[in-house]
């Protein structure tokens, strides 16, 4: 195998492992080992990462031991170390071939090794530095050719690419984490019935992010002048809580008198300050007799009102950091924390009221049944002394007729008099199930002098229902029963008063949604259900994009009325039979019962995206805005609410990896691959070494002299089992699996030393075209890998086309154009490729230094009135920018003729020849050289 090859081996050896997914340290190790294989010349290779403070310390290399040192013990010091900040400052490989004469590098180091050359690199991506790579001798200099230090640079951008994938890992771990967590302490704060039993839950979750029990709270005191108290300290603080209390009542600290607190209120923002006796605005001695060094405050709001404030401090010598994640992860909780506080509060003010209304009432009825007794020995004559009653009063006789009633009784009827009532059947006033009642009672007279204390609903003059409480009591007369007497009380507002209180426990008083409780609750009756009669169910999860920009640039209640906006379009998305749900931010969910396929799914996930392609009005200004969705099944993807709901947020988050509303079902996997691609990547990782790419060359044909004026390299795979596999099958996977550079670096030295080999038989080509991927225009040293191909092969750049994708372009211009430029000035020609299908702006192409643009094949395959126009657009921009238009994919004589009528001349495409081999291409164009 030769040294190329085996280089290109080692690139894909170390693609491969990264997409192992291996723990950092093996993928360096690999790193350095290839390095070092490379460079046997090379003495010692140490790859350094940053500290928290700034400096870099070896992590891994070769050797492991350095004058009695491990790696891990060399920190980097760039007050010594000059060579070392030029290479963090400039971001560029500097090669040191004599250390005699410089004096950048550290002199300690360089003395103490016997350092006679140096080779130091950056490991960076998109200008972001991950860390330092350094190679030297010990007393033997190492003589780096530039192609060296060129592979050196390939193998450092592996490890970028490493230590990226790493830490995007962690990030998205982290994400996972932290959502799981605030799910778990907002599933465990629903279910709370006390506020001891929130504040409880609260700390420990606290403690679960910022690492301390340190905490307190101080809720709002609504009896004294509204002055925040101290509530209750953590059960696992340093402190107890009688201390706590005691130092708190020296001190009379409230939001009059600590300038922390008043910020907090104001801002309605935690304040992190690491040091106390630093700054000052915290209070020194209050500060020294709880012995606190640091204080972490964040308010306590619901719904816009404060209840009052979370401290957590540090009463260790250490001084403690928190990042601004794990704050903004603590004030979400204690956010959670706030909402069911303020529900709590609500609900026993509440049960405080009725408690008061039910012994009012209990009262005035025994009140009332004293009068009635009064009233049973008092002649009818007396009866006006009822209307002075504030209930009401009517009397039955033994045929229930109606035989008296009071003022008060007739107008909460809706009588403007008792005359109304009197010599009427009750039945107008009661309905079927108080008739029974009273039937029941008729009928045990004598077994029961006295019907009890009932709620029920009597029937107004209009027929509209009063929701009553009542008591029906005998009337005798010398000792006979002649009739009744009822007494009743309107209880509508008691009834009101319950309604709101049961609203807010299980509805979302935004939207007027179901809230989680309430899901939770028919997520698990419908799990039953399905269960019961073999059916399937589905949970989806929405979450909006973009929403925090709504509530950061318009505010709030601006990002209310979207959310109110969103719920009444979701509400005609699902049928009548789901539960729609806000849970909480910008987050919904639908439980979606009665499923037979995926397809009854689809349908709801269609109406829902359709429903966003429309924009929302905010301001007077259109918005637009998508939602990401995810999908899991019962009893396919679990079989309890909450591992349901769980894996639907997951395939949420699945979603949102991709730009505009979408949607995932959940599988044990998000990023699952079929076994074919599977095996089909494990291949392709073994296609460079093993020789099974190879290389076609398309005709490009000027129609108007019938000459070949150049050829498009395209790869091939020439599958040992499946033969030829087009490049639309295994080009995805090698941009995905970052396999597309070494890939793309072979295309483009293959090609160079193709056309020179024809002119060297005299086969003087124009051009060969090769095609640059993303990834490789993302690579830092593009320019100098395709400057030392064309060097090694002895190529002048004219004859080297290379082409771009409009996309390619407006991803990142900045670099991309730096990079244009230098391949231009070094005299390569660059087009444009697929124009026509991407998004680049026409004013930014004219500073793009391009000679050609390529006509897409979608333009020209379908010729209707359209695409014609679009086609004539494109040839015409060219010529007045003066660039060469070439038209891809022409098959049919109608195609060539209308590009030659618009001056087109420049073409390819199965009209002319199908992509041929190097050999078949010499026989058909000039078969005089290949004799």
């Amino acid at each position: 195998m030769s040294k190329e090859q085996t280089r290109y081996s080692r690139l894909a050896n170390i693609t491969k492992v990264i997409n192992m997914k291996l723990e950092l340290r093996e993928v360096l190790e690999q790193v350095t080992i290839a390095i070092s294989e490379e460079i046997v010349r090379c003495n010692s290779v140490g790859i350094y990462l940053p500290q928290e403070d700034g400096s870099f310390r070896g992590f891994v290399g070769k050797p492991e031991y350095l004058n009695g040192w491990t790696l891990d013990m060399h920190v980097i010091d760039t007050d010594y170390d000059l060579l070392a900040k030029e290479v963090i400052e400039t971001k560029k490989a500097i090669y040191i071939p004599d250390t005699s004469k410089d004096n950048r590098p550290d002199p300690r180091a360089v003395a103490g090794f016997q350092i006679k050359s140096l080779l130091g690199l950056p490991i960076s991506f998109e200008d972001e530095l991950f860390g330092l790579v350094f190679l030297f001798d010990y007393g033997i200099p190492m003589n780096l050719t530039d192609e060296e230090i060129q592979t050196v640079e390939a193998y450092v951008n592996m490890a970028a690419v490493a230590i990226q994938n790493a830490n995007n890992l962690t990030y998205k771990e982290r994400l996972i984490k932290e959502k799981q967590l605030l799910l778990d302490a907002t599933r465990d704060l629903s279910m709370c019935s006390s506020m001891q039993e929130s504040l409880d839950i609260c700390f420990f979750y606290l403690a679960q992010v910022l690492d301390t029990y340190n905490t307190g709270v101080h809720l709002l005191d609504p009896i004294a002048e509204k002055k925040i108290k101290p509530a209750k300290l953590s059960n696992r603080s340093d402190w107890t809580e009688s201390e706590w209390l005691k130092t708190h009542n020296k001190f009379q600290m409230d939001q009059s008198n600590d300038l922390v607190m008043q910020e907090v209120f104001e801002t309605r923002k935690a304040i992190f300050i690491p040091d106390v006796f630093k700054d000052n605005r915290p209070n020194h001695e209050v500060c020294r007799n709880f012995g606190i060094k640091g204080l972490l405050m964040f308010p306590l709001i619901s719904m816009g009102e404060i209840l009052g404030q979370i401290s957590i401090v540090n009463l260790g010598e250490e001084k403690v950091s928190y990042s601004e994640n794990k704050i903004q992860l603590a004030q979400s909780i204690i956010d959670a924390t706030a909402a069911t506080l303020s529900n709590l509060l609500y609900m026993e003010k509440q049960e405080v009221i009725i408690k008061e209304r039910t012994s009012e009432v209990t009262d005035k009825n025994q009140e009332l049944e004293r009068v009635i007794a009064e009233l049973q020995q008092l002649s009818r004559e007396k009866e006006l002394i009822l209307n002075s009653a504030g209930e009401g009063i009517f009397g039955l006789d033994l045929d229930q007729n109606i035989t008296f009633c009071n003022p008060a009784g007739a107008h909460m009827l809706g009588y403007k008099t008792e005359d109304e009532l009197i010599g009427k059947t009750v039945n107008i006033i009661f309905n079927n199930t108080e008739i029974s009642r009273l039937n029941s009672v008729a009928s045990n007279l004598e077994e029961n002098p006295k019907y009890g204390l009932k709620e029920g609903e009597f029937y107004r003059k209009d027929h509209s229902s009063l929701p009553v409480e009542y008591v029906i009591s005998q009337i005798e007369e010398r000792g006979k029963i002649v009739g009744e007497v009822v007494t009743f009380k309107d209880i509508t507002e008691r009834k009101q008063l319950e309604e709101e209180i049961t609203y807010h426990a299980y509805y979302d008083s935004l939207t007027d949604l179901p809230n989680r409780v309430l899901l939770n609750d028919r997520l698990t009756q419908g799990i039953i259900h399905s269960k019961e009669n073999g059916e399937k169910l589905a949970v989806l999860y929405l979450d909006l994009d973009r929403f925090k920009y709504v509530n950061d640039s318009l505010g709030h209640s601006f990002g209310d009325r979207l959310l109110r906006d969103v719920a009444n379009r979701l509400r005609h998305c699902v049928p009548h039979t789901a539960t729609l749900s806000r849970q909480g931010g910008d987050e919904f969910a639908i439980c979606l019962p009665h499923i037979h396929s995926k397809d009854d799914v689809l349908k709801v996930v269609d109406d829902i995206i359709s429903t966003f392609t429309k924009p929302f009005n905010l301001l007077d200004n259109e918005i637009f805005i998508k939602a990401s969705i995810g999908i899991s099944l019962f009893p396919d993807n679990g079989d309890t609410t909450e591992t349901l709901i769980k894996n639907a947020d997951t395939a949420m988050y699945k979603s949102k990896e991709t730009t505009g509303s979408g949607y995932h079902f959940f599988s044990e996997s998000m990023d699952v691959r079929t076994f074919e691609n599977i095996k089909l990547e494990n291949a392709l990782y073994k296609a460079l070494e093993k020789d099974e790419l190879v290389l076609l060359y398309q005709p490009q044909i000027n129609y108007k002299t019938n000459q070949l004026e150049g050829v498009e390299a395209l790869v091939r795979w020439n599958h040992p089992e499946h033969g030829m596999i087009p490049p639309e099958k295994f080009i995805p996977i090698a941009e995905e699996t970052g396999l597309i550079v070494p890939i793309g670096e072979w295309v483009l030295t293959e090609a160079c030393k193709q056309i020179k080999a024809w002119h060297n038989q005299g086969f003087q080509l124009k051009s060969v075209s090769v095609n640059l991927s993303v990834l490789q225009f993302e690579q830092n040293n593009l320019f100098s890998i395709v400057k030392n191909v064309l060097e090694k092969v002895k190529l002048s750049p004219e004859y080297l086309h290379l082409e771009l994708t409009e996309n390619l372009i407006v991803k990142n211009t900045e670099l991309t154009l730096k990079t244009m430029k230098q391949l231009n000035g070094l005299g390569i020609n660059l087009a444009i490729d697929d124009f026509g299908t991407g998004y680049s702006s026409l004013g930014y192409l004219k500073k793009l230094p391009i000679s050609t643009l390529k006509i897409d094949k979608t333009f020209v395959q379908e010729m209707t009135e359209d695409e014609a126009a679009i086609t004539n657009t494109i040839i015409t921009l060219a010529h007045n920018l003066n660039l060469e238009v070439i038209a891809e994919g022409v098959e049919t004589l109608e195609q060539v003729e209308f590009l030659s009528s618009q001056n087109c001349y420049l073409m390819q495409g199965y009209f002319f020849s199908k992509p041929l081999t190097a050999d078949h291409l010499l026989k058909k164009y000039f078969p005089y050289k290949s004799i």
